[in-house]
């Protein structure tokens, strides 16, 4: 069966990213239907707050007793039963928050840990059985996102009886968690994983708080301090892009453009110009250098908001569609180019636990903050309506927009005064 490997993880792929897919995205459009369009950014908020510490600590259950497949197979059971649950009593009437948000909640800290395990179940299989991670593990992943682009296209163009788009209703919550029960059954068809009981990290070693001391190195401190405030901006477009692209439907002149009504379908063009963004980084990384490339990166996010703030689904459409082309860059060039940097700067022990660090100040404080605020934000400057049947959020959305790009500028702006160009004679922490 070992000529199978790839061909068996390529399915696991699908599956782990469809999962996250079917509602990510979408997800602020259903929120406001069902009266919780006010907290959209506490939804994804959450995501930053259980990644703080759940997948550190399913990461030394997995290496203390379970090991990458099992453990993997058990977070995607609690996840994917906890989120067809919401999405069950999400099809009520009239939803309750605090219950709808429990399930959510539940289902999203057992799913961010299987980000990193079944990349660790992967590994594992593929040097078992002899292949070489560099070289075979890339186009596996790859079918991730196709699995995530999948996802999105059925949210958007499949419909209910009533002609209602499921990005806008329950169905994508019930489709994720019927997908993290499939991927549950199918872990136990994987190849069999040698699982060795390790002498594992520390809690505080995984989550990266052992990496601090880090700050000692003033440049070290500059960049992870940039990295959370850079980070803020991550997971703005997930929460508030669909809602302001669908909200054209609700402008007379805009109200039947094909881009009003398919607003995930346009966002889908972020996760392509991903995979794209990812193939250019070793060019970029040569040709400029790591403090070029993280500076494009942060510039890409002026323009990402920018770009937002001016365009519509009408003629302005090609900005929103640029905009989706420009994330590829301003998403990888730094999260993949600050990871390396990272590794460049550090070694030993403390290594892994400046990677936790970098993504503790990256994905858990800076995106949780950044959604939080942007909630604040597209809450004051926005307001909800219903508008044949459908629940728009209508406003000043370019104020909210350029005010993102605004701090994206200053961001970018102080990173290229405080950050120095890395010298090759850098001294390596340890």
């Amino acid at each position: 069966m070992t000529k199978f490997v790839r061909t068996r993880l390529i399915v696991m792929n699908l599956l782990q990213w469809a999962i996250w897919g079917a509602y990510l995205t979408s997800m602020g459009n259903y929120l406001g239907q069902v009266g919780f369009g006010a907290n959209i950014g506490l939804f994804y908020a959450m995501q930053g707050i259980v990644s703080i510490f759940m997948p550190a600590l399913m990461g030394i259950v997995a290496d203390k007793w379970l090991g990458a497949t099992k453990a993997l197979a058990l977070c995607q059971f609690i996840a994917g039963a906890a989120m067809l649950s919401a999405g069950i009593y999400g099809a009520q009437a009239a939803p309750q928050f605090p219950v709808f948000m429990a399930l959510y909640t539940i289902s999203v800290a057992f799913y961010m840990p299987t980000i990193a395990l079944s990349n660790s179940a992967a590994y594992s299989i593929l040097e078992q059985n002899g292949y070489d991670t560099v070289k075979d593990f890339p186009p596996i992943r790859v079918f991730g996102t196709i699995g995530f682009i999948a996802s999105m296209w059925i949210m958007n163009f499949c419909k209910t009886a009533e002609g209602i788009s499921f990005q806008n209703t329950h169905h994508q919550f019930i489709i994720s968690g019927a997908l993290g029960l499939a991927l549950t059954l199918y872990c136990f068809t994987l190849p069999s994983v040698k699982h060795e009981k390790k002498s594992s990290q520390s809690l505080m070693d995984a989550l990266g708080l052992s990496a601090f001391k880090l700050f000692k190195d003033r440049q070290m401190a500059v960049f992870f301090i940039f990295s959370m405030l850079l980070g803020v901006a991550l997971q703005i477009t997930n929460g508030y892009a669909t809602p302001f692209i669908s909200h054209f439907q609700a402008l007379p002149e805009f109200a039947s453009s094909w881009g009003a009504k398919n607003a995930t379908a346009i966002y889908s063009v972020s996760q392509i110009a991903e995979t794209l963004g990812i193939l250019l980084i070793p060019f970029a990384m040569k040709k400029f250098g790591i403090k070029n490339v993280m500076l494009t990166a942060m510039f890409a996010w002026v323009l990402r908001f920018g770009l937002f703030g001016f365009g519509d689904t009408g003629s302005g459409v090609w900005m929103i569609i640029l905009s989706c082309i420009v994330y590829g860059v301003a998403f990888d060039f730094f999260n993949i180019s600050g990871s390396l940097y990272v590794n460049q700067r550090t070694s030993g022990a403390v290594q892994n636990s400046a990677q936790g660090l970098f993504m503790l100040m990256t994905n858990g404080i800076g995106a949780t903050v950044g959604t939080l605020s942007a909630q604040a934000i597209v809450n004051h400057f926005t307001h909800e309506e219903m508008v044949n049947g459908i629940v728009f959020r209508v406003g000043d959305w370019e104020t909210c927009w350029l005010i993102f790009a605004g701090y994206a500028l200053v961001v970018a702006i102080l990173f290229f005064i405080f950050f120095k160009k890395p010298d090759k004679n850098e001294k390596v922490l340890v």
